[in-house]
């Protein structure tokens, strides 16, 4: 026989029931109904529901067909108009039978109900009792081996998967581990793993991260969706309406096999803070990857998720955020705090809308791991189980549960990482940096404001020098020019001291032509000295000193004519314009800049002549 896709919504007196069988005979089909139990048939397909509440036959029930859809839908009246009927959405559990049989001896499955019953009228629970560590006993497990998985009802399965153990969880030999020494190790691995350079990387560039924070998952808009309701209506609604399951996640819910789990109240503590664990990673990689899946999706939740990686046995919420945090700031490429408390308010809202919610994120979890070769194992120790066990418990326990997990703190304190120390000084060392760099800037601006202030000095310096160019080039014109003058001037003076004097009538005294000829080698010898000999210099003085006292007389015409006479009888050797030097070699005659009044004596006299 093969079980149909069915689905099951109500309202306030009807329980609808969709069932899809295409190919089926639409003229031959069953259907039974009372109370809890509904039986349909229709060859090949046969199904067989537990309802949550009872159901009636009054006459007002109703069945149709829809041929292009292959569904029959079928619409039963409730025994108690207005029962709000829980767990619709729970296709698993709604399979099992009324009473369940199990190979197990049936005493093991009464108590288990009556566990399960006492469990259920417990009214309140204090999830934030600190638990005294699990003590493993050696009369339910075989010697040397520890329990793991679900509920702790599992051992001895690494021992035969020696080869996937290394990829899915980071413990060795499990079997042999006790759950003391688990968390031993884990927090060892855990120091040993941190690195503050990518923590503070994280802290101080968080520009991606403040983007992935601002994603919304689906859970957001259902929650406010409840939550407005709550406040209208203050009653309870059908979280199916709200959470949709997709057609095939209903589809693994029909391939679950339902069990009954025998659990002691400490193993239920350990499931369900495990619960806790599982949907902190779980919402951690829906936040960071904004709802899309990827290789490292499965590498992710199990290996921020203790429960899977460690296989530890929490006996705290506190434990748990803890713990979750600590490996949220070691192990992914986002290491920062606020997708610590993202995923722990997420985690709160899924809790706070039940257990469909719950069970949704569970079944991507278990699709995650399905496509992950590695990670099905961990389907088979903890997912699998999840998913069934969740669809049989109440929904006050998960508001129990969301209510203590809401008032739990937590802080960077807890963590163990010494994080507000590290952030204080990453501050410190940032403010030191930023004064050397407003220092830097500010030596910077005053450099560039001297380089400037220099440039506006050279350029009024090039001015001022352009213009003393300027002045100077009029200098060296008038220079030149004044320079030509003495060049022609002293060019007369040498041509008065060749010529000879002359007298009052007019006539040269004599003529001297020797001091024009000049050779070659007198001429390079003339470049090499410049000196007069000392004996003619005296000569000169004692020549100007005459002239001085002969022009002192009051006649001018008797002391040049006087003095002409003297100079006929007293020839004064004339200063040839080359003399000799030691060496015998020629050399200019040095003309002397003052003017010579002997000359201005005889140029008087011609002028008066």
């Amino acid at each position: 026989m093969i079980t149909p896709a069915f689905e099951l919504t109500q309202d306030l007196d009807f329980l609808t029931i969709i069932i899809r069988v295409p190919y089926a005979r639409a003229s031959e089909f069953d259907v039974y109904f009372e109370g809890e139990d509904f039986k349909f048939y229709a060859k090949p397909y046969f199904l067989r529901l537990t309802l949550p509440g009872r159901i009636v036959e009054d006459g007002r029930e109703k069945a149709s067909y829809n041929t292009d859809e292959g569904t029959f839908t079928i619409r039963l009246p409730k025994e108690v108009p207005g029962q709000y009927f829980e767990g619709l959405d729970m296709l698993t559990s709604l399979l099992a039978p009324k009473k369940s049989r199990s190979a197990k001896p049936l005493v093991e499955e009464i108590a288990a109900s009556a566990e399960l019953s006492e469990e259920e009228e417990e009214e309140e629970f204090d999830w934030e009792i600190e638990q005294t560590p699990y003590e493993e006993s050696s009369e339910s497990t075989p010697p040397l081996q520890h329990p793991y998985g679900f509920g702790n009802l599992r051992s001895g399965v690494f021992q035969r998967l020696q080869d996937e153990l290394s990829d899915v969880i980071d413990i060795k030999d499990p079997d042999q581990t006790p759950a003391d020494e688990r968390r031993r190790r884990r927090l060892e691995a855990e120091a040993a793993k941190f690195e503050p350079d990518h923590y503070l990387a994280d802290f101080f560039e968080d520009e991606a991260i403040q983007h992935v924070l601002k994603y919304k998952p689906w859970w957001v808009d259902a929650h406010k969706k409840l939550t407005a309701l709550q406040r209208e209506s203050h009653q309870e609604h059908d979280t199916h309406t709200f959470v949709v399951f997709s057609e095939e996640e209903r589809e693994q819910l029909r391939k679950f096999t339902n069990k009954s789990y025998l659990l002691d109240k400490r193993s239920r503590h350990h499931v369900y803070l495990g619960l806790i664990d599982i949907l902190l990673a779980y919402c951690y990689e829906i936040c960071i990857n904004e709802g899309d899946k990827n290789v490292e999706s499965s590498w992710n939740i199990r290996k921020l998720s203790a429960t899977l990686c460690w296989l530890e046995s929490f006996t705290c919420i506190h434990d748990v955020l803890v713990s979750f945090g600590r490996r949220v700031l070691c192990y992914p490429l986002y290491r920062h705090f606020g997708l610590v408390t993202r995923a722990f308010s997420d985690t709160v809202m899924i809790l706070q809308l039940g257990k469909a919610a719950v069970l949704k994120c569970l079944l991507d979890v278990h699709k995650i791991f399905r496509e992950s070769d590695p990670a099905y194992i961990l389907n088979d120790l903890f997912i699998t189980d999840y998913c069934i066990w969740i669809q049989k418990i109440k929904s006050k326990k998960l508001a129990a549960l969301s209510e203590s997990l809401q008032k739990t703190t937590l802080t960077k304190s807890h963590m163990g990482l010494e994080l507000e120390e590290l952030e204080a000084a990453a501050v410190l060392v940032q403010e030191e940096e930023n004064a050397l760099k407003a220092a830097g800037t500010v030596s910077k601006q005053q450099l560039l404001s001297s380089e400037s202030e220099t440039s506006d000095s050279e350029e009024s310096s090039s001015t001022s020098s352009s213009e003393t160019e300027g002045s100077d080039s009029d200098e060296q014109e008038s220079s030149t020019s004044e320079d030509g003058e003495i060049n022609s001037f002293q060019g007369t003076l040498e041509e008065e001291r060749t010529a000879p004097l002359i007298d009052c009538n007019g006539l040269r005294q004599g003529t001297n032509t020797s001091a024009l000829g000049v050779s070659d080698g007198t001429a390079e010898a003339s470049l090499q000295s410049v000196s007069l000999p000392r004996k003619l210099i005296e000569e000169l003085e004692m020549q100007m000193h005459s002239a001085m006292r002969l022009s002192e007389q009051p006649e001018g015409l008797a002391t040049v004519s006087c003095v002409s006479q003297e100079q006929a009888e007293n020839p004064v050797p004339k200063p040839d314009r080359f003399s000799e030097d030691a060496a015998g070699k020629g050399s200019f005659l040095e003309v002397s800049s003052k003017p010579n009044p002997l000359l201005f004596l005889c140029s008087t006299n011609e002028d008066e002549d």
